[in-house]
């Protein structure tokens, strides 16, 4: 208070002072409206007295309304009246940048030295909060940190003549800022570094200015002194001499003040734990060695920077070195560090995180540049693989040092004669055989299209010069000049064929960005000029092209992709029909002359996109086309006829000419109308033939499959696009009816690939042909909707529990190369299969309990169809929550059953089988999330399907044995912690309805499963100690009661070695049985409450503590990360330690809410090691689309084989462990909370 007083009275005086009409108290420098500036600096206050605005240096500076010139100016004014005052103000507007609410008084600045006064201003430093201007968000605060930057610069720009060399401004400023840097406060430490480093590099600029008017005195001396001794003015040489003495004399103080603050601050602070503060020390230190090199780039500074490469600040770095790299003047000076960290500068192409990549490949470029021989071949080979990069911008960092590497090194006089040349004499015809070299030796011929879209920012006029490419491949070779070959020729018709497509289209390929951006006005304008120029051109160019290669399959598929990128206009505008003419007869040649697929569907894309009714040449094209068709169609008839007149005595002759005329007939099916042909005759008589010979070739029977398809899907597009008779509905129903019945007829054909076509039109047309086909106001196609019988339902399930479902031969693995792409290509088949399958079964076309055998596989087969599985479990739980609950217990008590018939009535509850049925059981129970209120009907009716089948058979040696399928209760026990309170003593009450009086009192081992499940469902309750009392007192003599010691196992007995976490797979699931219940024993109940989609899903993979195997006291709730272990057989704990005392599992529901702190096992203690996954990021992410009702829309690539690390990272949401696993004392009961009427404690029996 005493401070701010002697300020104000301070300020009130020099007030009086001043004559309000003198002239010079009009020439205001501060803000309007203000009191004058002196005012403002030299006082401390808040605000003013006059005006409630802010006042001190720091609001003034924080607002930014004055410009930064006139504040310095007065504060400037203010210190050549007083200087404390003025320097007191300048501290205090430090310390309030650092966020601290602390004031520096006058008698403590001029009493105190700066660590007392840091010391001081720590303890009134809010520590509530982390947050300080430097890293508050919002516009403001980053304009203030623009303005304090300013701030700081204008100060000893404006200071530079004068104030600054009397040895006492900067020395007090360097002292604090020195003072707080060193501060254990980061808002301290991170404001006065910033503070310094933009001091330094004000006073950097200083002395270059220095330096700069030292040289030009010296120069100016000389020359005086140089000339004769008549003319020469001593005088002036007196000048230049005590000039030049000063000049010196202030550099040497500079030089003092930047040694003190690089010594004081910079070398501390540019190891700072913070990585802000670390990136501004290495951010400045770049300014200084670029703006004054003959100081500061030297091996001295240079190694700061080079040992911040291995930072979280290496970003930085990479931008200081390339202003450093940009100014060739510099590489001499850098030839040393280049040497020194050229490895490291080139090994951050591959950085983890791709902004530091795409520069540190900037930087590459750069230093190729300066100078070629830097960068050794295998350097350069390391940045060449990156323009097939799926990050774009690093892609086109790589492909710009491509471009400077191989397509800008030429003689400039050679260039010149070679301008005024175009086509393949041009410059341009040298590069692209380079180009094509280049692609060819990367061996990574699919991805041309990512090739060419990394070069095209880069190297656009290059891959624009069409007509270099086409003359390279049409004309002869000059003499002397190298032929293309064969490989070369392909090569160079894709990447042409790729640079159309990015011209046409003007976005990147799939795969790289996030979509089809907007463009702008010039690029929309560039875009409509190169497909104007590509038109015109290959409009004459593309028949040559095709005439050439016309026997090439691969290189006409090629070509047959260009008109697809045409102006089609361009035909009748520029009086061209010749050329189209030209076209359409080397297509035609081409349907003739091949039979390949790709070439026949790139011939029928052509015609239909020529066909297009909104050009006018669609007439003269529908010409050709139709004649095409009637001549494969007659010569189609014809050859049927003749092949099944000849029956089995046809030769290969007859079946040749059949197979390629029905493939092309097929693949012109696909994109154009051919109904009124009828090609759906002779294709049904070549299957019914084939049917009931049995000897018709896999080829055809595919192939009619498919043209067969193909010509119900356009009767249906005319019966969905006009308003169809009865009569015609009817025939088409008549068509697909006889037609679902071959292919069901298929499935039992010898052939794999003929079942397997038949497999896939069924799937899709019952999908097609769905209950959905009446949506959409369609109600009129009703007669065209099929339903499934169960027969056809059990062979579509049959046939994928033969064709996916089945074990890899493991014993021949093979490191070929062609047989691991089988192998992936096969895989990709069954994933295929199966999710045509699921489909009918999310949408009700096949009953949900065909799912169970498909859910029971979840484990097995978790790397090759997890992700199928869990959305085919999600999407049905969604459409109904009862059903998919009854389909899931189905599951597993076939694997129950299959395992019993394995094994006997006797069990080993400890083997890896049970065990694994027990973890797919857990994993079940984790897809019902943590909303128990959704799902507790389902649950409930889980659990009593569950009892129901647990007691279904006695066992035949009397009532005293327990029944044989008992032990399945120890898989129902997973499932009780999904259970409410209330709904556990119902299903309680209900277990007990099948219970006998001696069933209770029973101890033995076999008897384990039903107390395991009797003391999950009393958890929580009200009967614990009932149940402890009777489980005490009629135990056996020789059985001691087991004491809470010994039902809480140390982490030792729960650790088990690393051996036996890692069973092989085929341990997780039983062998398939033949003893599978029919689907007919789970028939759908009608829901009476529309389901709501589950919001909560986790992935299967989420490892929680089962009930059964985790008992800890109180004291030991943070389970060990053995414990936690993934691996089914370590989930069986001895007999032992699964059956605690009833009195410690009747937790109160306070017990039952631990922290999470003692239920959330650190991330570390549930991945397994990375050896055990190597994930792809695409493969455990199905979108909705996956299963959507479309034929082709499911159709998993082989990129999702294996699950993502993070379906075994559980967040700590799902790994609240289950009521089983508390052991508080019984004395801690309380009643239980109200909660929602169960509907099922309404009906009977539940």
């Amino acid at each position: 208070e005493g401070g701010v007083a002697d300020t104000m009275s301070l300020s009130m005086s020099v007030s009086e002072l001043e004559d309000p009409m003198d002239p010079k108290g009009k020439k205001k420098r501060g803000r309007p409206g203000k009191p004058p500036v002196r005012c403002v600096c030299v006082c401390v206050c808040v605000f003013s007295l006059w005006t409630g605005e802010p006042v001190t240096l720091f609001e003034v500076v924080k607002m930014g309304k004055s410009a930064m010139q006139s504040v310095v100016d007065d504060w400037i004014e203010s210190y050549k009246q007083d200087r404390d005052i003025a320097l007191l103000d300048l501290i205090n507007f430090f310390i309030q940048c650092s966020g601290c609410k602390g004031t520096v008084r006058i008698e403590m600045f001029r009493n105190m030295q700066n660590a007392e006064i840091i010391r001081k201003m720590t303890e009134e430093f809010d520590e509530d909060s982390g947050d300080y201007p430097l890293t508050m968000p919002g516009p403001l605060w980053k304009k203030f940190r623009y303005n304090f930057c300013e701030f700081i610069g204008v100060l000893i720009r404006q200071c530079q003549y004068s104030i600054i060399y009397d040895e006492y401004l900067m020395d007090t400023v360097i002292s604090l800022l020195t003072g707080l840097s060193d501060s254990q406060v980061r808002a301290f430490r991170h404001t006065s570094t910033l503070a310094a480093m933009k001091l330094m590099t004000a006073l950097v600029n200083v002395a270059l200015n220095l330096s700069i008017h030292q040289d030009n005195t010296q120069r100016q001396y000389e020359a005086e002194r140089n000339k004769m001794a008549g003319k020469r003015a001593n005088e002036k040489l007196e000048l230049l001499l005590q000039k030049r003495k000063e000049l010196q004399e202030n550099q040497d103080e500079i030089e003092n003040m930047m040694n003190s603050i690089f010594k004081g601050i910079f070398v501390h602070r540019y190891r700072d734990a913070i990585a802000e503060i670390r990136a501004i020390c290495i951010e400045e230190i770049g300014v200084w060695m670029k703006m004054y090199s003959d100081a500061f780039l030297n091996d001295s500074y240079l190694k700061y920077v080079g040992w911040t490469l291995h930072d979280r600040v290496r970003l930085k770095c990479l931008k200081a070195l390339q202003n450093l790299y940009t100014n060739r003047e510099l590489f001499p000076k850098l030839e040393l560090f280049t040497n020194r960290f050229k490895d490291r500068i080139v090994s951050m192409t591959l950085d983890k995180e791709y902004d530091v990549a795409v520069e540190a490949i900037r930087l590459v470029t750069l230093i190729l540049q300066g100078s070629e021989d830097a960068l050794s071949n295998e350097d350069c080979e390391n940045v060449y693989h990156l323009v097939y990069s799926a990050h774009r911008p690093v892609a086109v960092a790589a492909g710009e040092f491509l471009h400077r590497k191989l397509f800008s090194r030429h003689d400039p006089q050679a260039e010149e004669a070679l301008a005024k040349r175009r086509g393949r004499s041009s410059p341009n015809g040298n590069l692209i055989r380079m180009l094509v070299l280049f692609f060819l030796e990367s061996e990574l011929h699919e991805h041309a299209a990512y090739l060419v879209d990394s070069l095209w920012e880069s190297s656009q006029e290059l891959l624009k010069d069409w007509e270099c490419m086409t003359e390279l491949l049409l004309e002869e070779p000059v003499q002397g000049e190298e032929v293309l070959s064969d490989r070369q020729e392909s090569a160079l018709i894709e990447l042409m064929v790729c640079t159309i497509r990015q011209a046409a289209e003007a976005h990147p390929p799939v795969g790289r960005g996030t979509g089809k951006r907007v463009l702008t006005a010039k690029e929309r304008k560039t875009q409509i000029d190169d497909k104007n120029k590509l038109t015109e051109h290959f409009i004459m160019a593309l028949p040559m092209l095709l005439s050439k290669y016309q026997a090439d399959s691969e290189k006409v598929a090629n070509l047959l992709q260009i008109p697809m990128f045409f102006d089609l206009d361009v035909y009748s505008a520029g009086r061209m029909e010749k050329h189209l003419d030209a076209l359409l007869k080397q297509i035609r040649l081409v349907v003739e002359k091949h039979i390949e697929s790709d070439v026949l569907e790139a011939c029928s894309k052509t015609y239909s996109i020529l066909c297009s009714e909104e050009y006018t040449i669609m007439n003269r094209v529908d010409i050709a086309r139709s004649q095409l068709i009637d001549e494969m169609t007659d010569r189609f008839t014809h050859c049927v006829e003749d092949l099944l007149q000849e029956g089995e005595e046809a030769d290969d002759d007859d079946i040749y000419n059949v197979l390629s005329t029905l493939k092309r007939l097929t693949a012109f099916h696909n994109a154009h109308d051919l109904t009124r042909w009828d090609l759906f005759g002779s294709c049904y008589r070549l299957l019914k033939a084939g049917i009931e010979q049995g000897s018709m070739p896999e080829q055809i029977a595919v192939q009619a499959l498919q043209c067969s398809h193909y010509s119900i899907l356009w009767q249906l597009v005319k019966m969905t696009e006009g308003a169809p008779s009865k009569d015609d509905l009817l025939a088409l129903r008549r068509v697909v009816k006889s037609f679902l019945a071959v292919c069901q007829q298929c499935l039992s054909n010898v052939n794999t690939p003929v079942k397997e076509q038949a497999f896939m039109l069924l799937c899709d047309l019952l999908m097609i042909f769905s209950h959905q086909l009446m949506s959409g106001g369609r109600e009129g196609l009703e007669p065209l909707v099929f339903n499934p019988d169960s027969t056809l339902q059990n062979e579509l399930l049959s046939f994928i529990l033969d064709h996916v479902f089945i074990d890899q031969d493991d014993e021949n693995q093979s490191m070929d190369e062609e047989d691991e792409a089988n192998k992936i290509e096969a895989l990709h088949k069954r994933r295929n299969l199966l999710a045509a399958f699921s489909k009918l079964i999310i949408y009700d076309i096949v009953d949900m309990p065909a799912a169970a055998d498909i859910f029971k596989h979840y484990m097995k087969y978790y790397n090759d169809y997890g992700d199928i599985i869990k959305e085919t479990l999600s999407k049905t739980r969604q459409s109904d929550k009862i059903l998919c609950a009854k389909t899931l217990i189905l599951s597993l008590q076939q694997l129950f059953n299959e395992l019993l018939q394995d094994q006997g009535p006797t069990l080993d509850r400890t083997s890896s089988h049970v065990s694994g049925i027990k973890e797919l059981a857990r994993r079940f129970a984790l897809t019902f999330g943590l909303d128990q209120i959704k799902t507790r009907e389902a649950v409930a009716t889980l659990h009593k399907d569950g009892i129901e089948f647990a007691f279904k058979y006695q066992n035949p040696r009397g009532a005293e044995f327990p029944p044989p399928n008992l032990a399945f209760l120890e898989v129902l026990s997973e499932f009780s912690s999904k259970l409410l309170r209330q709904d556990k003593k119902t299903v309680h009450s209900y277990l007990e309805k099948f219970m006998s009086e001696s069933m209770s009192e029973r101890r033995e081992d076999v008897w384990l499963p039903l107390i395991s499940y009797r003391n999950s469902l009393l958890t929580g309750g009200d009967d614990g100690d009932r149940l402890s009392s009777k489980r005490i007192e009629g135990g056996s003599p020789s059985r001691t009661p087991p004491t809470p010691s010994t039902l809480s196992p140390t982490p030792s007995t729960l650790s088990p070695t690393p051996s036996t976490l890692s069973p092989t797979p085929s341990t997780l699931s039983p062998t398939p049985s033949t003893l599978l219940p029919t689907p007919s024993t789970l028939s759908p109940t009608p829901s009476t409450l529309s389901p709501t989609p589950s919001t909560l899903s986790p992935t299967p993979s989420t490892l929680s503590p089962t009930p059964s195997t985790l008992s800890p006291t109180p004291s030991t709730l943070s389970p060990t990360p053995s414990t936690l272990s993934p691996t089914p057989s370590t989930l069986s704990p001895t007999p032992s330690t699964l059956s605690p005392t009833p009195s410690t599992l009747s937790p109160t529901p306070s017990t039952l809410s631990p922290t999470p702190s003692t239920l959330s096992p650190t991330p570390s203690t549930l991945s397994p090691t990375p050896s055990t996954l190597s994930p792809t990021p695409s493969t455990l992410s199905p979108t909705p689309s996956t299963l959507s009702p479309t034929p082709s829309t499911l159709s998993p690539t082989p990129s999702t084989l294996s699950p993502t690390p993070s379906t075994l990272s559980p967040t700590p949401s799902t790994l609240s462990p289950t009521p089983s696993t508390l052991s508080p004392t019984p004395s801690t009961s309380s009643p239980t909370p109200s909660t929602p009427s169960h509907p099922l404690n309404t009906l009977s029996p539940l």
